[in-house]
């Protein structure tokens, strides 16, 4: 007789990998042993140190909160599991307690899956063997999901190359080490880990590595009665150690672990068990760290329930982004990565703003982010510039449908400014009438500072002409766009007023090679990075992408490599000035990080040597560009 729920069970299973990944006859034998569970909200399925259950989980129906708990034992959620979503298998294939805690956050049934009868089918089916490596490896339920896959996208998701970015971050280390010579006594070693806190020691001969001993050294060989207490550490201790140097990755530490069955890796000098330790590494450390992974942020983003929990996310956003600087890892995956953080951040404010309004917006519109967010370029909390664009309607309705999105606009520019984002204090802002306005309104605009530029226009058009839209309909922005282009083909002394405004700060240096500092006011005897260094090589950038016709490319970085394409006799020049626009934002988002401001003053005696040099490095970039744009545009005066 045919077992009708086993078939419905693995009806749902094969939906998902891995059991999409078996065959039918071996997807059946595991549905036949599968406990459902019906779980109340708030219910815990299994807590932090508990003991390994005999299953691992998929969701059925409803939605687990996955939780990390710090040493004040306060929870904080670092993942949520859906429908068709794994969890609590990792610790079993591991042979440990879990690291986590896992509750429900709604109502849900849970399918309980034996991992007596899982891991034997796994092991022997080499899809699933690497379906298990690699979602292990990159803390990734599902890595051959849509999401994990490709490049950054516009809707929300993170892909897997981005996700790998966390992967090859270097391991979070330890370097508070306890040692003890190998004849100490457990009851010595259990001791000092308990005074001093840790969840391992290492046994050491001659300042060397020779062993380590783990919390579950003493549950598994003195707890169960099998040792004494008064046995020495070497009796117990895991031997040899497993030593990598610092620069192991998250997934290389993740994999050997696994491969060992350790939790724990010794970092070495040289990676050998030869040269003194320098840190130690820890499983729980690494699940610790995936709170900051993209993906998780991203999801935390699309879920989060309020403004001041929205805030905190940002919070973490910002710890990430110190950690791919502190690993030096590349600026471009690191912009690609914040901007898509910071526009998702943007969609959920406008999301939960619109749902807030009393009617349902009366038209198409789109929201502009400018400026720096708009090149991708916006990696700490500034100022917020943004815009927004509504659907041309009839005359009697304009106002009717300005007033409606002027609402809208304050307050999302309210809860923007709440979460970190300062307001303009020039008032560019979609909250401002003068820059919420309909498509043709929008033309118009344009159409007048194009036609008839004075310097308050060109500096208007250095702000505006930087866009991307972060919400809504494109169709809106892309005709703005062709608006834009269609103009300044017809009127080439814009172009030519605009390249005299790229040189308006010529290079940082003056005499002898020394900094231009500010000379008054509360900066006084500061760098100023962005006026007399970032911003030389964003408007040189975007003039002469503009002579050139190319369109939605507003990153700096991207557009002097598109030029570089465009012009090869200059190939050279473009891709110095792509490489100094990075190096650039990455050194003013470190000085950001390390004095939590906008990192634009720089205090120039707190500067090594080897940093100014890197920093001369780049001002020559913007001469030389200067200096191109100063002969192609005919523009005689600027630059001495």
């Amino acid at each position: 007789m045919k077992n009708t729920i086993a078939a419905r069970i693995a009806d749902f299973l094969k939906e998902f990998p891995p059991f999409s990944l078996l065959e039918e006859k071996h997807l059946l034998t595991i549905s036949k042993e599968v406990k459902v569970i019906y779980m109340e909200k708030g219910k815990p399925v299994f807590r932090k140190g508990e003991n390994g259950h005999e299953h691992f989980y998929i969701v059925n129906k409803g939605a687990i909160d996955l939780q990390k708990v710090n040493e004040n034992g306060e929870s904080e959620t670092i993942d949520k599991c859906d429908e068709g979503d794994i969890f609590g298998l990792r610790p079993l294939f591991a042979k440990e307690n879990y690291l986590i805690n896992a509750d429900t956050e709604e109502e849900s049934i849970l399918y309980a899956i034996p991992i007596s009868i899982f891991k034997p089918i796994a092991e022997n089916n080499s899809r699933v063997g690497n379906f298990l490596i690699e979602s292990f490896a990159s803390n990734t339920r599902n890595p051959y999901s849509p999401e994990h896959r490709g490049q950054l996208v516009t809707d929300n998701t993170v892909d897997f190359k981005t996700d790998a970015l966390y992967e090859l971050q270097p391991v979070p280390i330890v370097k508070r080490i306890i040692t003890v010579p190998p004849e100490t006594t457990i009851r010595t070693a259990a001791n000092l880990m308990s005074n001093k806190k840790v969840g391992s020691i290492l046994v050491v001969e001659n300042e060397l590595p020779i062993g380590i001993v783990t919390d579950v050294d003493f549950r598994t060989m003195v707890a169960t009665g099998r040792l004494s207490i008064d046995t020495p550490v070497s009796e117990i201790m895991t031997s040899p150690v497993i030593c990598y140097s610092r620069n192991i990755s998250i997934a290389q530490a993740q994999l050997t672990m696994m491969k060992h069955h350790i939790n724990h890796i010794c970092i070495t000098r040289d990676g050998t068990p030869n040269t003194k330790v320098k840190g130690i590494v820890s499983e729980h450390d690494i699940i610790v760290s995936q709170a900051n992974n993209p993906s998780v942020l991203m999801k935390a983003i699309k879920r989060v329930p309020s403004t001041k929990k929205l805030k905190k996310v940002r919070n973490k956003i910002m710890q990430l982004l110190k950690g791919y600087l502190d690993h030096n890892i590349p600026l471009t995956h690191i912009s690609k990565i914040m901007f898509e953080l910071n526009d998702a951040t943007i969609k959920r404010v406008i999301d939960r703003c619109i749902e807030k309004m009393e009617t349902p917006p009366p038209v198409k519109f789109a929201w502009l982010s400018l400026g720096s967010q708009g090149r991708k370029e916006q990696l700490l909390h500034t100022d917020q510039d943004n815009a927004l664009i509504f659907a041309d309607v009839p005359e009697d309705k304009l106002e009717e449908t300005k007033e409606y999105f002027l609402k809208l606009s304050k307050k999302v520019t309210k809860r923007l400014n709440i979460i970190g984002y300062e307001f303009c204090p020039a008032d560019m802002m979609a909250r401002n009438p003068l820059y919420c306005l309909s498509l043709q309104e929008w033309k118009d605009k344009f159409s007048d500072w194009i036609v008839e530029p004075g310097s308050d226009e060109i500096l208007l058009c250095s702000i505006f002409f930087d866009y991307d839209i972060s919400y809504g309909d494109a169709s809106l922005s892309n005709a703005l766009a062709d608006h834009i282009y269609k103009e300044i083909s017809g009127y080439k002394k814009f172009l030519t007023l605009l390249a005299a405004s790229a040189l308006r700060n010529p290079t940082p240096l003056g005499f002898f090679r020394q900094f231009l500092v500010e000379h008054d006011g509360e900066n006084k005897d500061f760098f100023d990075i962005k006026k007399r260094a970032i911003t030389p090589l964003t408007d040189a950038g975007r003039v002469l992408s503009l002579s050139h016709q190319v369109k939605n490319m507003s990153n700096t970085a991207e557009r002097f490599e598109k030029l570089a394409q465009l012009e090869p006799a200059n190939k050279e020049l473009y891709l110095a000035c792509s490489y100094s626009s990075k190096a650039l934002l990455k050194f003013r988002t470190k000085q950001g990080l390390l004095h939590k401001d906008s990192g634009r003053f720089i205090n120039l005696q707190d500067l090594s040597k080897e940093d100014k040099i890197k920093l001369k490095r780049c001002f020559k970039s913007i001469k030389d560009v200067q200096e191109l744009i100063k002969f192609r545009f005919e523009i005689s005066s600027f630059i001495s």
